[in-house]
């Protein structure tokens, strides 16, 4: 693979960014990704390494040394059958490319003692040249099957499913509650990170290819009180659904935020995140909107340290803050893994997004006790500092502080699946609240219910966008095998 001694000849090549005082003026992407021979050199780096960990790493399992060697030996015909390798297993790179953590460099075999090869980058330049150079066309099914598929959830997962079975011959429409398609990836990452021209393009070489989209439809209604986003403009039963469609497929997202119930939760200016992040992408889009949660020259805590956290920072900053705080419960994690320790393994260290690298203060193993307010304002942050002993947190003695603040978005993670959905069609949940649905044997993705399966955050709940493109596809096959009596679709 690759070059025979490429990992000792060649360093890890970086994708590089726009500087901050350029970057955060706009919300397009500003990382520089690679160009074609910085590629062709950084698939050198692939060794022959007889078991690739980086496909199991991976989960979609990206066939990742076949497509680095492609590009290594550089031919426009090589490029254009590394497309067709890395469409084999993914759907959408441009996705991941742009968005995904990269578990696959995490388990390169280089990684055991050097810098993993820039699978990631690699990835990104093959489809960005794939879509440059016309090579990514629609794939209309030759025959129709006469069967109906309804798709309730046009995030990934839905987007991958649906994907595979319109190549197949099913007849596909897409139910999304959104007025635009996409899911999180539409209305939760910035565009800062992934524009959305990437989505639309993807949905007009799917509408080629035979699928229809309907947005603004709710497939349940919300609960009352419910905090989450809801645009839609028209409601349809999980009975009209049933009877309309020999199969039904539920792709929705855990968007059920989870919540911080500590006094002064409810004053003005505590939001989630899902209600800040939204609202910019609409405005990016296009749309008017009123009311829109700004954190202009404000003093914003983010309470989370995760993506969603990283988020946050990120479009606050472009918003133009005045200071941005992020929290984390857990102690600050090592800069370097173990990776003796650790390899082929996601290893626990300190992650720094190119949000935090635009000006953010980060605080580790501190917890909010209270927000403070004025008139029914935020206008502070109780926190306290923890300790870790044994595995169990700790507050410690006489360490509160108080933080100005003007805006503190939750962004904690996702509990769950909005349970209206679920509860609509009778399916089971488990004990997270999520879609009961194995992986495996003849009945997979299947739910308790006759013809209604689950997959992605609906069945597994928060998780990667590259997991939601897995499932979407191991669904798909499961659905065309149930339509069909077998499959042609791949595991």
């Amino acid at each position: 693979m690759g070059k025979v001694t490429g990992f000792m000849e060649y360093e890890r090549l970086e994708e590089g960014y726009e500087p901050v005082t350029a970057r955060v003026k706009n919300y397009k992407e500003f990382v520089i990704a690679l160009n074609v021979d910085q590629a062709k050199q950084q698939g050198a780096r692939c060794m022959d390494c007889g078991t690739p960990f980086c496909n199991n790493g991976c989960p979609v399992n990206n066939i990742i040394p076949d497509f680095n060697d492609l590009v290594y030996k550089g031919r426009p015909e090589d490029w254009k059958n590394a497309i067709a390798v890395l469409h084999s297993t993914n759907n959408f790179p441009e996705f991941t490319g742009r968005i995904c953590p990269a578990p696959c460099e995490a388990a390169c075999t280089l990684n055991v003692n050097d810098d993993a090869v820039g699978i990631k980058s690699i990835e990104h330049a093959i489809i960005d040249r794939a879509w440059a150079e016309g090579w990514v066309k629609a794939q209309p099914a030759k025959l129709q099957t006469g069967k109906k598929v309804a798709i309730v959830g046009g995030g990934p997962a839905g987007l991958a499913a649906a994907q595979q079975l319109a190549r197949v011959g099913h007849s596909v429409t897409v139910f999304e509650k959104n007025d635009r398609v996409g899911g999180l990836l539409r209305y939760g990452i910035p565009d800062f990170k992934m524009e959305k021209s990437h989505i639309d393009r993807r949905v007009e070489q799917m509408k080629a290819e035979g699928v229809e989209f309907r947005t603004g439809v709710l497939v349940a209604a919300l609960p009352e009180g419910s905090k989450v986003t809801n645009w839609a403009k028209e409601t349809i039963s999980a009975d009209e659904l049933k009877s309309q469609f020999d199969a039904v497929l539920l792709t929705g997202g855990a968007e059920q935020s989870r919540d911080l119930p500590v006094p002064g939760r409810d004053l003005a200016g505590v939001h989630f995140a899902m209600e800040f992040l939204p609202q910019q992408n609409k405005v990016n889009a296009g749309d008017k909107l009123k009311n829109q949660i700004r954190a202009d020259g404000k003093h914003v805590v983010v309470i989370g340290g995760g993506d969603t956290g990283s988020d946050c920072v990120g479009t606050s900053n472009r918003h133009g803050a005045k200071s941005v705080v992020q929290f984390e419960l857990m102690p600050q994690p090592p800069e370097v893994e173990d990776r003796p320790l650790t390899w082929p393994y996601w290893p626990i260290k300190l992650r720094t997004s190119s949000s935090h690298e635009e000006g953010c203060e980060r605080e580790f193993a501190i917890a909010t006790k209270e927000f403070l307010g004025e008139k029914g304002k935020l206008t502070g942050v109780k926190t306290v500092r923890l300790q870790w002993q044994g595995g169990k947190m700790t507050e410690v003695e006489g360490s509160e502080q108080i933080l100005k603040a003007d805006l503190a978005f939750l962004a904690m993670g996702f509990v769950s699946p909005v349970a209206t959905i679920l509860d609509a069609f009778g399916v089971d949940k488990d004990a997270r609240g999520n879609g009961k649905a194995s992986t495996e044997g003849g009945n997979a993705y299947k739910t308790n219910v006759d013809k209604v399966f689950a997959a992605g955050d609906m069945r597994r709940g928060q998780s990667l966008v590259v997991w939601a493109i897995r499932e979407g596809r191991q669904a798909a096959r499961a659905v065309d095998e149930f339509l069909m009596g077998s499959t042609t679709l791949p595991r």
